[in-house]
């Protein structure tokens, strides 16, 4: 018929302010065209997942693809996002072997999502450890949706600490373009300092990369962002809290008058200490995992609105750099695009909260911080038909499953009950995932510009 939708998918849509039982999402070309209740309206393609839970595509706003094996991560981490419900990855820039820090490095690295992404990516952009203040502008010219800097060095290249007078300078270039500014927070000197005294003392065990890293290096390193922030006027954004405390210093902020927020990486919702212990170097991310009575604190300040959203900080180290017995020779990240989309649920369900929450923080408010709404991130009509579909139930989370490469088939979250699955994956219209195998092939992704200022 020729006023047939394309393709209709039945099920409960989860928006951020309610579920729609019985609903559909009707697809014409790439976009919603229509959403509805009750009898689905004709279209050439059905799918049917009445009892489900249909939620927009993930917008996972901080991962990195290619600080492993440089750019030709893209196609593995963007194919785990596919069979995790993860619609739009926010890619961050510190990739093998130069970092994103000019115009042709940024046309490059889009080169390469064009050609391998299974799924669409934003890319963030940073600047050089010196001289490097100059690109900004082209950089936001060329359409990253983001900055991101650090007051921590793991590289004096790939990821450089930024200093002071640097950052004073970098901040108030980057104000005037309007993108956010999002900070790696931790202090070098506390860190540096702790670090060399616990090898000194022959104390490499897992339970000392937190000791080494404890909160006050993540609270300095917060207060030292926004206070230049607000004397530059950018909009500044912790780039991982582990710490309540760093949405209420943001909170601070923003009373004062300036753009002021903060993302929690999932892992800091529900890993504490003691599973650092366990997992060992499969364990180890900066800033650490903390108690159980912070992961609560946590869970507060989500209920209190003072997150902007959640994201994986996804940072797949091959599996032979995370099982070192020096917990500090062991590579920084987790493997957490798969799992982001189970994990979340599960978390919610656990706790009695509703599935809409994930929308709002998986979704809606990581593609605003990005300009990517409501183009990314929300299911209404005009938007790209990027889909979640969720399959509530008794699962268990299995490393073996990850789409990735072998060597980066391993997760922090193995053998961990889940309520529920991926059942499919629809990007622009399109199924990407049908609950067991990956349909996108590299090169259906597409680099998604910043929209909005």
């Amino acid at each position: 018929m020729s006023d047939a939708f394309d393709r209709v998918i039945i099920g409960d849509l989860v928006g951020t302010d309610r579920v729609l039982r019985d609903g559909y999402v009707a697809v014409r070309g790439e976009t919603i065209a229509a959403i509805g209740q009750g009898a689905p309206p004709p279209a050439t393609e059905t799918l049917d997942h009445r009892g489900r839970l249909i939620l927009p595509g993930l917008v996972d706003g901080h991962m990195h693809t290619s600080s492993a094996i440089g750019w030709p991560g893209i196609e593995g981490a963007t194919r785990s996002a596919a069979a995790g419900g993860v619609t739009t990855c926010v890619d961050m820039p510190y990739d093998v072997p130069h970092p994103v820090t000019d115009g042709g490095k940024l046309a490059d690295k889009i080169g390469w999502v064009e050609r391998t992404a299974h799924v669409d990516m934003a890319l963030y952009g940073t600047i050089l450890k010196t001289g490097g203040v100059a690109a900004i502008p082209e950089l936001a010219a060329g359409g990253i949706s983001a900055f991101k800097l650090s007051t921590y060095e793991y590289d004096a290249v790939r990821f450089p600490r930024i200093d002071h007078p640097t950052m004073i300078d970098a901040f108030a270039a980057i104000a005037k373009t309007g993108l956010p500014v999002a900070v790696h927070n931790e202090d070098q000197e506390l860190v540096e300092r702790l670090t060399a005294e616990a090898r000194a003392a022959g104390r490499t065990e897992p339970i000392m990369h937190c000791r080494t890293r404890p909160p006050l290096a993540e609270t300095m390193a917060d207060l030292e962002i926004f206070e230049i922030g607000l004397q530059t006027g950018a909009h500044v954004h912790i780039a991982h809290s582990s710490l309540a405390r760093g949405f209420a210093l943001a909170e601070t902020f923003r009373g004062m008058g300036m753009q002021a927020t903060g993302e929690a990486c999932i892992q800091y919702l529900c890993m504490t200490e003691d599973d650092l212990v366990r997992l060992g170097g499969r364990g180890k991310c900066n800033p650490p995992f903390r108690t159980a009575t912070e992961v609560e604190l946590m869970w507060a300040a989500l209920a209190e609105d003072k997150i902007a959203y959640v994201s994986t900080d996804h940072a797949p180290w091959p599996l032979e750099r995370k099982t070192l017995p020096d917990i500090f020779a062991c590579g920084a990240g987790l493997v957490g695009m798969q799992s982001f989309a189970p994990l979340m649920f599960t978390l919610l369900d656990e706790r009695g909260l509703s599935p809409t929450l994930m929308a709002t923080y998986c979704a809606e408010r990581s593609a605003k911080l990005h300009g990517l709404w409501p183009r990314k991130g929300a299911l209404r009509i005009g938007s790209d038909a990027d889909l979640c579909v969720l399959e509530r139930g008794d699962f268990v989370f299995d490393e073996a499953r990850i789409v990735d490469r072998p060597e980066l088939r391993w997760s922090p979250y193995h053998g961990r009950r889940m309520r529920a699955r991926v059942a499919a994956t629809v990007q622009r219209g399109r199924l990407i995932w049908d609950g067991t195998q990956v349909l996108a092939r590299p090169g259906d992704g597409r680099f998604v510009r910043r929209e909005a200022h």
